[in-house]
């Protein structure tokens, strides 16, 4: 085996830098129809009516044959993908729109729930490039990657718990990942292609929050292997819902299911008295009445405990150290509504996202 590095990992660099100025719609739009990594910034894309007759693409040397009307082919990473990814039976994303509303530490937690199945292997690929928490939370910061003939081996948490993540590629835990759209998207198309995840039961994507290139590469590149459902994190207060919205707005847009809504944080029980405090007061009806108004299930809510932070702090199973606490048993009741979900869909499915 080989050690693989960061700066061997990734694409070369590119200076386009993408228009967020455009309208939302119009971003995704963009970004879901092929833009080479080359284009210049205001590129409608190749797959679009506009490809080679808008002022954008004077100068372009594709503009003729953008115009011309004859679509390019698909990224031929699409269809390696979904053979890479043939034995893995549910993929799942885990999503926000929000930041700090415990994305990373649920993905962490229900990795290692489903994983006391001990007939099931589990695996987390964590695609928060410029945020990996993964690493630390499951107690292998530190640890690298390697490489064999079958592609790059993921680290090991147990015999049937892997993860991969750019944090394995880093020299340091200080060390900060400065790129744009088009080096994100490359690593992340390595991450799915070139991996050897052997058989899965269960892929979980750990996303950062937002709606912008990491989501938009994961909707593009898991076309043809399937996304089963995205798992929507959010906290109680308003300020939070107003970003998760969006994020449901996105997997609606391009075409992701949406397994649920989890209500992370959702209230604080003190382990003395079991006395339960709202920290993060649900003024407009918390995540429950959110997702009711959007049309989404609902599939739970976890309470604070000072010592989920402190297990993820330190790497170890919060189940393992708290298995009768009441976020034990909320993270269970969630984990089963996760697995009827899945037992219900067919395995290896091929739920297209949309390409508009």
């Amino acid at each position: 085996t080989q050690n693989f590095h960061l700066q061997t990992a990734i694409n070369p660099p590119c200076q386009v830098d993408y228009p967020f100025k455009q309208h939302r719609s119009c971003y995704y739009r963009r970004r879901m129809a092929d833009v080479p990594n080359n284009a210049p910034i205001e590129c409608p894309g190749t797959q679009s009516q506009e490809a080679g007759k808008v002022s954008a693409c004077n100068g372009c040397a594709n503009q003729k044959l953008c115009a011309s009307g004859v679509k390019l082919p698909p990224d031929p990473a699409i269809e390696h993908i979904k053979e890479r990814l043939q034995s893995v039976k549910h993929k799942l994303l885990i999503l926000s729109g929000k930041g700090g509303v415990g994305k990373s530490s649920f993905t962490a937690h229900l990795a290692r729930g489903l994983a006391t199945n001990e007939d099931e292997d589990i695996a987390i690929l964590d695609v928060d490039l410029c945020g990996p928490s993964i690493p630390r939370i499951m107690g292998v910061e530190g640890h690298q990657v390697f490489q064999s003939m079958s592609g790059w081996s993921p680290v090991f948490i147990e015999d049937n718990l892997s993860i991969m993540s750019i944090g394995f590629l880093l020299s340091g835990p200080a060390d900060a990942v400065i790129w744009r759209g088009p080096k994100k998207n490359g690593l992340i198309k390595q991450f799915l292609r070139d991996v050897d995840w052997g058989e899965l039961d269960y892929l979980l994507v750990d996303t950062p929050p937002g709606t912008s290139d990491e989501h938009i590469s994961i909707a593009q590149y898991l076309k043809g292997a399937g996304i089963d459902g995205a798992i929507i994190i959010t906290t109680p207060q308003e300020v939070a819902l107003l970003d998760v919205r969006k994020e449901i707005s996105f997997c609606k847009k391009v075409g992701i299911p949406i397994l649920g809504v989890v209500e992370n944080m959702s209230g604080f029980i003190c382990p003395k008295c079991k006395t339960e405090s709202q920290i993060f007061p649900p003024t407009t009806g918390g995540g429950q009445q959110m997702a009711k108004d959007m049309d989404v299930p609902f599939i739970g809510k976890i309470p604070l405990d000072p010592r989920i932070g402190q297990c993820c702090d330190e790497g170890r199973s919060y189940f393992s150290e708290v298995p009768d606490s009441p976020a034990t048993k909320a993270y269970q009741n969630i984990i089963e509504e996760i697995r009827k979900f899945c037992s219900n869909k067919p395995t290896n499915n091929n739920v297209d996202a949309k390409d508009e």
